[in-house]
């Protein structure tokens, strides 16, 4: 078996069955503190001015945050120009780090809207490996990507000072998994936060989170009146 199959992704609530039924303590349209979201200690700079910055940390290999990206996107459309919506690829070893520099290169070249989901579709659906460099140039010149500029980019100083921010990024906002969401640089949510608090999964995990982002939405935008 591929190494990288073997990764789990800490959000496992999403694939385990639904938990025995009762009734929950808190609810995606009641969402509590330190259940269906967090607070940060500390706030972290946002870009965006005059919208509000969310961003999902997220991993290409990660089957959650695959099953999660239909949702996200639909939702990210509804919102319009009230959010600005950053992605940032984690870090998880060597074996991850070929696909979070597809992605920090793909963003680099201006092509991440246009190939981000086929890369999804190329490793969960295709089976494309994407942990060595080979496999992830591979794929990007069959996906009709200039072959030399993609390389050049890959291995620019560029993409390796992207990789260091997701770094710090990932301590800043005190990343434990993913898919997570944050908004506002204060507050984090996840389908893992909201389906362990209320007993929940699947799909009523995934829109339970859309929920609570409205809700933290709608107070970051209170809070800057």
């Amino acid at each position: 078996m591929n190494p990288l199959r073997r990764l789990i992704c800490r959000a496992a609530l999403l694939a385990a069955p639904a938990l025995v039924a009762g009734t929950a303590a808190a609810s995606p349209a009641s969402p509590r503190e330190g259940a269906e979201y967090q607070l940060l200690p500390e706030a972290q700079p946002t870009d965006g001015p005059g919208k509000i910055e969310v961003i999902e940390f997220f991993a290409y290999y990660c089957p959650h945050c695959y099953t999660f990206e239909p949702y996200l996107a639909d939702w990210v459309r509804k919102q319009g120009d009230d959010i600005v919506l950053r992605r940032v690829h984690v870090a998880r070893g060597a074996q991850v780090a070929a696909q979070q520099r597809l992605f920090f290169t793909l963003e680099s070249l201006g092509l991440l809207e246009q190939f981000h989901g086929k890369v999804f579709n190329a490793y969960h659906v295709e089976r494309v490996g994407f942990t060595q460099d080979e496999q992830v140039f591979d794929w990007a010149s069959r996906a009709g990507i200039e072959r030399a500029r993609f390389i050049d980019t890959y291995r620019s100083f560029g993409v390796q000072a992207k990789l260091r921010r997701a770094q710090a990024m990932m301590e800043a906002y005190r990343i434990t998994h993913w898919p997570m969401i944050a908004i506002d640089g204060r507050f984090l949510t996840s389908p893992g936060m909201v389906g362990e608090s209320g007993k929940i999964s699947g799909d009523d995990a995934l829109q339970g989170t859309l929920q609570v982002m409205d809700m933290l939405v709608a107070r970051a935008k209170a809070d800057k009146k």
